[in-house]
Order: structure tokens, then C-alpha cells, then sequence
């Protein structure tokens, strides 16, 4: 079986499956998938996902908000963030971190967001799920003083080795993309080989960022067995292997998950 550890499922593009979210979860459970963390990005869907976790018994959600979908009016409330997170299928705290790639100028803003759902991880015990661009050094700095004990996951990582085994370091997991599946992805690639067995997570990111050779579509979270099969090739592992390995791997991470 395998996990697709973040997806959107809030936002998929279901034209292909007729509108129906139902037809596109059961296309990706005829591929092995099963199980879906659907991922919160804002206040406005934190909703939107616990009704997704509370309608399929194999989707669980997060909650948090999104560096990129902060604004001076936006920034969340610790009290605001623990209340969300007590619910039943809301295992892990995020998406959450830095992107300094879209909205430098937002780098303070981005901080105390940051800071604030690493205290609300320490408060109620639920791995952080981490976004970060074009900001390597200020968020390991966060994390470190955060100093985790469950600490969480790199999600869609596209750094290189040398911050993955920072993070690695500090107990977090690194979980890949279709991104590392596209043709100039080779240090990525590298990063992939590298990460041991027991810290690595697959996932789709749909409805972004589809996997060759679904690049340029819309991304389903069935096309997780794509990532997978290419995660297990690159390592020179038997897919069957791989996809058992990465379950494992999401249940230590996320023990609330009903999977």
C-alpha cells in the first residue's frame, strides 16, 4: 500500500474524473493508494479539509496556514490554531514555514507565523509538516531552537543534500515530489539516493506539480505510485519494497493517522 503524504484535495482539477472527488480517490485506490493526508493551508480551508477527513474513513488533514497565504490580517492566533488542531483527524500541524523565493518582503511576517505553529507542534504533540524556498538558513535556524521531540517533514523538498542532512539531524523526515521525477532535477536526485529508508515520504502535492509523465496536467493523487516507482528505481529497490517501507514511515510520523 502506499501513502500519499500531502495533497490538496480541496483543490484538485477533477475534470478528467467528471467533477467527482469520489471517482479520483477510488481511481488512486485502484493504484495502491490507501490512504491521503489532505493538507491545510489557510484559515478559509481549515474547514474545507476536516470535512474532507470527517466524509473518507482513509483521508486525515492537517491544519495550519500557508507562508504564502499570510497578510498583516491574516496571521494566525495560537488560540485559534490549538482549537483546530483538536480535531479528531487532524494529525499534523501545517503546512507551515518560509518562502523567500515569492515574498521576501514578507520574510518577518513569515517568522512569527513560523515560530507560532512550531509553538502550537510543542503544545499539543503533532509533527510539523514544513515548507520552505529560497530560505535554508532561517528556517534549520527555527527549527533548531524549536528543538521538536516529534518534530515533522521537509515536504516537497528541492533542496540539497547538505540541508537535508540538517534536517535529518534534527529528526525530521524528507518527503519527495514529482519534482524528482523532472529532467533537470539531478541534485534532487542525489538527495533521494541519499536519505535513509526509514526517514523518506512520498507524495503528489496535487493538484501542482505532476510527475513525468503527467508533467504539464494536473496532478492526481493517484500519480503517487509514479513518484514512488521512480523513488524505488533511483534506489535500486523493488517498488513493492519501497511503497511498504514509506507506509511505515508515514504511520511513526503521523500515529493519529487511521492508516
Amino acid at each position: 500500500m502506499l501513502v500519499d503524504s500531502h495533497c490538496h484535495l480541496d483543490r484538485l482539477d477533477l475534470t478528467a474524473h467528471e467533477g467527482s472527488l469520489d471517482a479520483a480517490l477510488e481511481a488512486a485506490r485502484q493504484r495502491g493508494v490507501g490512504h491521503f493526508l489532505c493538507i491545510g493551508v489557510s484559515a478559509d480551508n481549515a474547514a474545507a479539509v476536516k470535512a474532507l477527513a470527517e466524509r473518507y474513513a482513509d483521508v486525515d488533514c492537517s491544519v495550519g496556514v500557508h507562508p504564502l497565504d499570510l497578510t498583516a490580517n491574516s496571521e494566525p492566533a495560537l488560540d485559534w490554531l490549538l482549537s483546530e488542531l483538536e480535531h479528531p483527524h487532524a494529525v499534523a500541524i501545517g503546512e507551515t514555514g518560509l518562502d523567500y523565493h515569492y515574498e521576501p518582503e514578507a520574510a518577518e511576517l513569515q517568522r512569527r507565523s513560523f515560530r507560532l505553529h512550531l509553538d502550537a507542534a510543542r503544545i499539543c504533540g503533532k509533527p510539523v509538516i514544513v515548507h520552505t524556498r529560497s530560505a535554508r538558513a532561517d528556517t534549520l535556524e527555527l527549527l533548531r531552537q524549536a528543538a521538536l521531540p516529534h518534530a515533522g517533514v521537509l515536504h516537497c523538498f528541492t533542496e540539497d543534500w547538505d540541508m537535508a542532512k540538517a534536517a535529518l539531524d534534527l529528526g525530521y523526515y524528507i518527503s519527495f515530489s514529482g519534482i524528482v521525477t523532472f529532467r533537470n532535477a539531478d541534485a534532487l536526485r542525489d538527495v533521494a539516493r541519499r536519505v535513509p529508508a526509514d526517514r523518506l515520504l512520498v507524495e503528489t502535492d496535487s493538484p501542482y506539480l505532476a510527475p513525468v509523465p503527467h508533467r504539464g496536467k494536473p496532478n492526481l493523487p493517484q500519480y503517487v505510485r509514479e513518484v514512488a516507482q521512480f523513488v524505488a528505481q533511483l534506489r535500486g529497490v523493488d517498488f513493492d519494497q519501497l511503497s511498504e517501507q514509506t507506509t511505515d514511515n508515514f504511520r511513526r510520523l503521523f500515529p493519529l493517522a487511521r492508516v
